[in-house]
């Protein structure tokens, strides 16, 4: 999706509240080595800021770093930024991608709630969604699964059953609406080297 297109999704009501951008590494081995991914989700700014958001408006919650995504329960941060969103003090949500937000698809499919309720946005390496519409919400909501099942299956020997490859996973997804257009669905935590139709079902893993 292009700046021009993404912007069509902002509005003065969103403009009039922050844009909050989350920042999370799983580990403190990971923040102290992993520099360029903590580097790239406070880049984040830049991109809220070229969708029309003062850099005044830019909050950054970064203490959930060195915390695992894999529970709300211990990270003040994530529990922050839920709150809030539903006081209504975003307008957009981001995070680099579905897994620094949440590992369990629970508390993402809370988040995704309240941001819809309050009318929220949210913005990934992939795009910007409004979870107020159709499909956008069901693209997030397909992210979550996976980002979670991905999570909780990284280190099983089923990746050797399914001869895949962990590295990046891609999905093609059908989306009602779409006029017969596929979209990606991007996880950026497995590859898989061998593509497999699933029948009957309109996705594809590739």
């Amino acid at each position: 999706m292009s700046l021009a297109e993404a912007a069509t999704k902002v509005t003065a009501d969103h403009l009039r509240r922050a844009a909050y951008i989350y920042v999370r590494q799983s580990t403190l081995r990971q923040v102290l080595e992993n520099t360029t991914s903590t580097d790239r989700q406070y880049g984040l700014r830049q991109r809220a800021v070229a969708l029309g958001w003062a850099s005044d408006q830019v909050v950054v919650i970064d203490s959930d770093l060195g915390q695992s995504g894999a529970s709300a329960a211990d990270r003040e941060g994530f529990q922050r930024l839920v709150a809030d969103v539903g006081l209504g003090k975003a307008g957009i949500v981001c995070g680099l991608e579905v897994s620094r937000l949440a590992r369990n698809n629970a508390d993402w499919q809370h988040l995704l709630e309240i941001c819809a309720l309050t009318e929220t946005l949210i913005l990934d390496e992939d795009g910007l969604y409004d979870p107020c519409t159709f499909n956008d919400r069901l693209l997030l909501g397909l992210k979550g699964q996976m980002s979670e099942a991905l999570w909780r299956y990284r280190d099983n020997t089923a990746y050797g059953d399914l001869g895949i490859m962990p590295n990046r996973l891609l999905c093609h997804v059908r989306l009602p609406g779409s006029g017969g257009r596929w979209s990606a669905l991007g996880c950026p935590l497995v590859g898989i080297t061998e593509r497999s139709p699933a029948r009957d079902t309109g996705v594809t893993w590739s």
